[in-house]
């Protein structure tokens, strides 16, 4: 009661990542709240599956193990959450903000009466003063995300009702296993409590799950460009350059909307998250929507034309010049130096 809680996707028996990364974030959440960190569950052939849940540190872990609950369906996955978080009433209730967890965490944030925020950027435990009430909150979720288009930082809290429901992107937090030999209980759920037959009105017939062929986020090296890369034709020169060091190609939303390249490569608030160990920003200006998504890289290099680039104060090395004159002899340079 009054825990952490970790909603776990699946998806062909594996842990989606986005799961993994909340589960770290969960695991060091309850240990400064000082309680323990719950997960669930649900699908079909369970049976091995908390060894890939469990060495995150979790304490228990409760699995809805039936044939009809996978792959993933509105209705009876929503009774499931609703229901055991009415037994167990989590103090914080973490999902991805994947499509699953879009599509679920409102329902049940609605069915609780909790309130949920969509897409945090950063998760911290803190106090806050009604001055209104004449009241002190003690450790209440920070719920930290960007808003009105990326042009501030909200800091939202709940401070009365329960859980404190928040989805997070896939790629914000970072994933680590917490001991591989860590102790903690597996309950099996008996699916038949918590779900009704209305629950199953819907059959899926069939699935068509195409898999994505572009790792942004495995890269080492993300060469990404902006708007300032000038056209479809000098954006190209990304793709040269990351195949010569070995990377992936990236853009900002403006890049995209622009046709430069596709949504998929989008990076940002937006886009995907990635943490390379080199990102090279070309023609990006680094508003706060597109730092959202890279900032924290292990070093960065920016080239702009503008010196006052916002993208300048975040970068480890900036070159002032034209991306269409910098980039070619980067390559010419790169390819002379190395074997």
């Amino acid at each position: 009661m009054n825990n952490v809680f970790v909603y776990c996707e699946i998806e062909d028996g594996h842990v989606a990542e986005v799961s993994q990364e909340l589960l770290t974030k969960g695991r060091s959440l309850a240990d400064e709240l000082n309680c323990k960190l719950e997960a669930i569950a649900i699908g079909s052939q369970l049976d091995e599956i908390g060894k890939q849940i469990i060495p995150y540190g979790v304490d228990t872990l409760y699995i809805a193990d039936d044939k009809r609950l996978s792959p993933f369906q509105t209705l009876p996955h929503t009774s499931i959450v609703v229901n055991l978080f009415k037994e167990e009433k989590p103090q914080i209730a973490l999902m991805g903000a994947s499509s699953i967890g879009r599509d679920l965490g409102p329902r049940v944030s609605s069915a609780l009466h909790s309130g949920l925020t969509a897409d945090c950027t950063s998760l911290v435990i803190g106090d806050h003063f009604d001055k209104k009430q004449d009241k002190n909150y003690e450790n209440l979720l920070y719920q930290i995300r960007p808003a009105f288009g990326g042009n501030i930082i909200a800091t939202i809290i709940n401070p009365d009702c329960r859980p404190q429901m928040a989805t997070v992107r896939e790629g914000v937090m970072k994933k680590e296993i917490r001991d591989p030999k860590y102790k903690g209980k597996e309950v099996k759920l008996d699916v038949a409590k918590y779900v009704s037959d209305t629950d199953f009105v819907v059959e899926i017939i069939d699935r068509q799950v195409e898999k994505s062929k572009l790792n942004i986020k495995g890269a080492p090296i993300v060469v990404a460009g902006g708007y300032g890369m000038g056209s479809k034709e000098n954006f190209n020169l990304l793709y040269e350059l990351a195949d010569v060091l070995g990377g992936e190609v990236g853009a900002s939303r403006a890049a995209v909307d622009a046709g430069y390249t596709a949504h998929e490569r989008q990076i940002g608030q937006t886009g995907v998250t990635v943490r390379p160990k080199l990102y090279i920003a070309c023609g990006i200006s680094g508003q706060i929507q597109h730092r959202a998504g890279m900032e924290e890289s292990a070093q960065i290099i920016a080239i702009n034309t503008d010196p006052e680039a916002p993208i300048n104060a975040i970068a480890d090395y900036v070159i002032n010049g034209d991306v269409a004159e910098v980039i070619p002899k980067m390559i010419k340079y790169y390819k002379k130096n190395t074997k």
